[in-house]
């Protein structure tokens, strides 16, 4: 799933709007400009505090996705690039980049509403094992522990294996709001996928679907 070039190009809904963004709103009609501001704000308001918003120019204008929000894991770095150019929110170790590195990491938030046959968190995990199997008959499938989030939800995790050549993954399935959520840790290798398992367990503890208030002082 991981390993393959990235590619810039997007920008963040939430944030200040580049120049090439800019430029582009100010060639559109006022008909446009008024529908791309209108579905903006709409994605600012349709998820969670932790479900990030973001828009892609395309073919036809805009592409929408949305990713959740992670926490800082020691050693490893959003790749801003290949986040863009996936549509998910990707970590890579620190000194590599997502196409590079020999595991990575990434998590992406699907809207319930586009998977009309998935009517539950299980129907969705079916549903992607299936997605699986077909792509990579030999792939093993594993469940695997439960991991518990920062707000005590329990995240279910499903282990695809490799039987030859492959990747070595694990999966990680919750559900928010509008979207399901899904978290992977990607590996090349065996070894890469043991040595940094950790570092997902990790990431999976740390993540809440909403950020802990600050008290007044």
């Amino acid at each position: 799933m991981a390993g393959k070039p990235a590619v810039p190009g997007a920008f963040h809904c939430l944030l200040p709007v580049s120049g090439i963004v800019i430029l582009a709103f100010m060639k559109m009609n006022l008909i446009s400009q008024l529908l791309m501001l209108v579905l903006l704000v709409a994605l600012a308001t349709v998820a969670g505090a932790e479900v990030e918003k973001i828009a892609t120019p395309n073919q036809k204008g805009l592409g929408f996705v949305w990713w959740p929000k992670l926490p800082a894991i020691d050693g490893w770095k959003q790749d801003n690039e290949a986040s863009w150019h996936f549509g998910t929110n990707a970590l890579a170790p620190v000194g590599a980049t997502f196409s590079n590195a020999e595991t990575v990491m990434y998590a992406k938030a699907l809207f319930k509403s586009r998977i009309p046959d998935a009517k539950t968190l299980v129907e969705f995990i079916a549903r992607d094992k299936a997605d699986i199997l077909k792509q990579s008959p030999n792939t093993m499938v594993d469940p695997a522990a439960n991991l518990t989030t920062a707000d005590r939800r329990s995240a279910i995790t499903v282990e695809y294996l490799p039987k030859g050549a492959g990747n070595w993954e694990r999966v990680a399935y919750l559900e928010e709001g509008e979207f399901y959520l899904v978290f992977t840790i990607s590996s090349r290798t065996q070894n890469g996928f043991e040595a940094n398992m950790a570092a997902f367990e990790r990431l999976i503890s740390q993540y809440r679907e909403k950020p802990v208030a600050v008290p007044p002082k």
